[in-house]
């Protein structure tokens, strides 16, 4: 799924640092435009600051690989994790970042081998303000509106695009599954590392 969700960034514009204990997806991708990195010291290097990484890695081994990147990471990078985890591990780790002021953001994400065309659901949680700055790549990454009808909110009668047929209804409060990445296009802004093990 990681290399896919790098193919619809690249299509769309984006740069991406990739790194993976497979050589041969990294060099897939780059053949594809990606930027390849030879390890995680090279992967910091090449993204610019603050960085966002996105880490595509099975739930066993994310504070593992966390621990390994506090040695490269800087107050305000941000990091991504899509391991769909149990949100306890989540909420400890956040805090655990927080204090060296390194941004966590949960995305749960499903989407499989279909996401490079139809997009990516995704479930996201953090701080507001690092969610808003990621959300030009979260929308790339999502499927979009389609004609589905939009989900109506419970507390509102209004439904998350916002239409309402009361007038007197409540202002909406939705939660939005779109999350955005301030990477600007063509400038390399994120990373993913998928499957990685040190």
């Amino acid at each position: 799924m990681g290399s896919n969700m790098v193919r619809r960034l690249l299509r769309a514009g984006d740069g991406c640092v990739v790194f993976d204990r497979s050589r041969e997806h990294i060099k897939e991708l780059a053949r594809e435009n990606a930027i390849a990195a030879a390890d995680l010291g090279d992967v910091m290097n090449k993204l610019k600051t603050p960085r966002a990484l996105w880490l595509m890695i099975s739930a066993a081994v994310v504070d593992g690989i966390i621990a390994k990147l506090m040695d490269f990471l800087d107050p305000g990078d941000i990091l991504i994790d899509v391991g769909n985890l149990y949100y306890v591990d989540d909420i400890r780790r956040a805090k655990e970042l927080a204090l060296k002021r390194i941004n966590d953001v949960d995305v749960g994400t499903s989407g499989g081998v279909w996401g490079l065309d139809r997009g990516y659901c995704m479930m996201i949680g953090g701080d507001s303000g690092v969610v808003n700055s990621l959300d030009p790549t979260f929308r790339r990454l999502a499927p979009g509106k389609g004609n589905i009808p939009r989900t109506p909110s419970e507390n509102t009668g209004k439904n998350c695009s916002g239409a309402s047929s009361d007038s007197s209804a409540a202002p909406r409060r939705c939660i939005s599954a779109v999350w955005q990445n301030a990477c600007l296009a063509k400038s390399v802004k994120h990373s993913v590392l998928r499957g990685h093990r040190i």
